[in-house]
């Protein structure tokens, strides 16, 4: 099951009940608003202790159209790439 922007909310907001949601969610607006911008700006960003995005142009390639075995032409696109910290990598994998 995926997290959503709400559901987000409503767990900050349980947490910190002294803040108000609205102010709550406009600070998550801000946060989400400022890694959309330094991606793309194409910039790296990092979260200690959490992961890094970073930016990865895909090159341009040749592929099959699988219904019709038609060949075409893919172009170059850029992509997202996510990378864990170590620390959330063990946090995950270890044993319970």
């Amino acid at each position: 099951m995926a997290i959503v922007k709400s559901k987000l909310l409503k767990e900050i907001s349980d947490n910190y009940p002294n803040f108000l949601k609205k102010d709550l969610e406009k600070s998550l607006n801000i946060f989400i608003k400022e890694i959309k911008l330094a991606l793309y700006k194409k910039e790296n960003v990092e979260i200690r202790d959490f992961g890094t995005w970073s930016i990865h142009a895909q090159k341009r390639r040749s592929a099959r159209n699988p219904k019709s075995g038609e060949k075409i032409e893919i172009p170059e696109k850029k992509k997202i790439r996510f990378k864990m910290s170590k620390k959330l990598f063990t946090k995950i994998n270890e044993n319970k």
